[in-house]
């Protein structure tokens, strides 16, 4: 199994066909472990894979804040950090997906390792919101 991170490609063709509207529609981040298939071509959220634990629960959590903008000739989107309190939980990535559109992939997270936190909060610090930083950008 692998998780690789990138914009989801179904997303990218979404964006176009102005399905999406990424500071109004509820925006959603999941967690996954080693186990799960996360790549360009996902799609939609899946429960495969996804993270099982102690704070944790399945579809995971709202993404809140988000600020569209653009950084010179980047378009870019913001989140506030987002996190799960005293979780007993092991993810190596994740899954933004649009729950206001039949959840909708957006973007996958790649941790580069297994994260692990025992009764502690499980945290997501979300890159600056700038061109060649942003998590979801277009340029």
């Amino acid at each position: 199994m692998a998780i690789s991170q990138t914009m989801c490609s179904s997303f990218k063709q979404q964006i176009l066909l102005a399905e999406h509207d990424l500071d109004t529609d509820v925006i959603k981040i999941a967690l996954y472990t080693s186990a799960a298939t996360l790549s360009a071509a996902t799609t939609a959220y899946t429960t495969s894979g996804e993270v099982v634990g102690v704070g944790y629960v399945a579809g995971g959590e709202t993404l809140t804040g988000a600020v569209v903008s653009l950084d010179g000739i980047a378009a870019i989107v913001d989140f506030n950090d987002v996190s799960w309190a005293a979780s007993t939980i092991t993810a190596r990535g994740a899954l933004i997906y649009n729950s206001s559109k039949s959840n909708k992939a957006i973007a996958v997270l790649d941790f580069g390792a297994d994260k692990t936190t025992t009764a502690a909060t499980f945290t997501i610090n979300f890159p600056a919101a700038a061109a060649g930083s942003a998590v979801i950008q277009i340029s």
